[in-house]
């Protein structure tokens, strides 16, 4: 999968370039195309579509390798999730029921406990997928969701039989995927609710990595796939902005540096950004990087 191998080659951190992220994203590709073409085959009419699937499901992978987004995405839950086994190893850090997800699920406000426990139903579901190197359809963003659809309809374009059952595909995986809340959404949720209290989400020790990436993002007003790329060893002094930006105050740099970059001191002076000079210049770092690539 060319694609993906130019995607990984512009970045210059060995640690998210490992051949077990590069398995687990050609994995979560595979997947995604299986349940694509698998449901055209249903929609079809096919007597064992999942089989088909298997077979079939190659050339739509690669067809949804050469977008970037997508790519990008995928090769971020694949850094996340080497980051919470990481972190678990670590500091015996739950990679499922963390402090803070504990402290959420009994929580007096029914809602907010009802939102804990789904996610913790759907973190559990989460490690077990990365671990087989799988992603469900539903669990895409919508935006990437509906790339994937596009991209289906594009790879059978050709065939006016297979773009009819792609058409009834495509209306039933758009109402699956309204049915419930992905577990992306389900931390935006939580950390939503959690906004009178946000420093708890920053403390990784206690949020986990999850709740911990969610929290960065919203509070350093960043994407949640640049915030995991942030935590990589080649991006620690976005890291140390993004922390500052979103509030963070010097313990917590401490602890997060601790904990991620264990034989790394922080950025001299880091600690005297107030958030607002913090956001500027990530936001400034975060330009420069989109210009330069």
């Amino acid at each position: 999968m060319g694609p993906i191998l130019r995607h990984l080659l512009q970045n210059d951190d060995n640690s998210i370039f490992s051949d077990e992220i590069i398995a687990r994203v050609r994995g979560m590709l595979s997947d995604i195309a299986r349940q694509l073409v698998q449901a055209v085959g249903e929609a079809a009419g096919h007597d064992n579509s999942a089989a088909w699937a298997r077979e079939a499901g190659d050339g739509l992978a690669d067809l949804l390798a050469g977008n970037q987004a997508l790519l990008n995405h995928l090769h971020m839950l694949a850094v996340e999730w080497q980051l919470t086994e990481k972190m678990q190893g670590r500091l015996g850090l739950d990679p499922v029921l963390t402090p803070l997800l504990q402290d959420i699920i009994a929580s007096r406000d029914p809602d907010l406990a009802a939102r804990g426990m789904n996610l913790l139903a759907a973190q559990a579901r989460f490690g077990q997928l990365m671990r087989r190197m799988q992603i469900p359809l539903s669990e895409l963003p919508g935006d990437l969701h509906h790339i994937a659809l596009m991209t289906m309809q594009a790879y059978v374009a050709d065939d006016p039989s297979g773009l009819a059952a792609a058409g009834a595909a495509e209306s039933a995986l758009r109402q699956q995927r309204v049915a419930a809340a992905s577990r992306l959404e389900l931390l935006d949720h939580v950390i939503r609710q959690l906004a009178g209290d946000s420093a708890r989400g920053l403390q990784i020790d206690s949020a986990g990595i999850a709740l911990f990436l969610s929290s960065l993002a919203s509070g350093a007003g960043m994407s949640r796939e640049m915030a995991i790329m942030c935590t990589t060893e080649s991006q620690m002094a976005r890291l140390a902005l993004a922390l500052s930006a979103a509030g963070a105050d010097r313990t917590n740099l401490v602890t997060t540096f601790s904990a991620l970059h264990p034989q790394t001191s922080l950025p001299e002076g880091i600690d005297q950004l107030v958030p607002d000079a913090a956001a500027a210049m990530l936001a400034s770092s975060l330009m420069r990087r989109e210009a330069f690539g």
